[in-house]
């Protein structure tokens, strides 16, 4: 049996069900899913940077924002929460939409 103890979508052990092979998980909380989450991160990034086509992409950017709802989650706040402090930060801060790179301050 492959290991992979690595996070995965709620429904993905059951698709692997369906297809007639075993599967075992766990539910891990605390500082483990934490933990896992963090990690979830730099594997949809990698993927994000390994995408081929913006369709590709997209998709993986979609799995980057999942992650992020769920360690806002796992530290106690909701998808809405966690959108009020990115607006007010958006708000007092500003966006990346101008695309501005700070080179150099003296």
């Amino acid at each position: 049996m492959a290991k992979y103890n690595k996070l995965v979508r709620d429904q993905v052990p059951g698709t692997i069900r369906a297809s007639g092979r075993k599967v075992v998980t766990r539910t891990i909380h605390g500082k483990e899913l934490l933990a896992a989450l963090r990690a979830k991160v730099d594997e949809e990034l990698a993927e994000y940077d390994a995408a081929t086509s913006d369709e590709l992409a997209v998709a993986e950017l979609a799995d980057v924002l999942e992650v992020v709802v769920a360690l806002s989650k796992a530290r106690g706040y909701s998808e809405v929460k966690l959108d009020e402090a990115r607006a007010q930060k958006a708000a007092q801060r500003g966006t990346f939409d101008r695309a501005v790179l700070l080179v150099e301050v003296e």
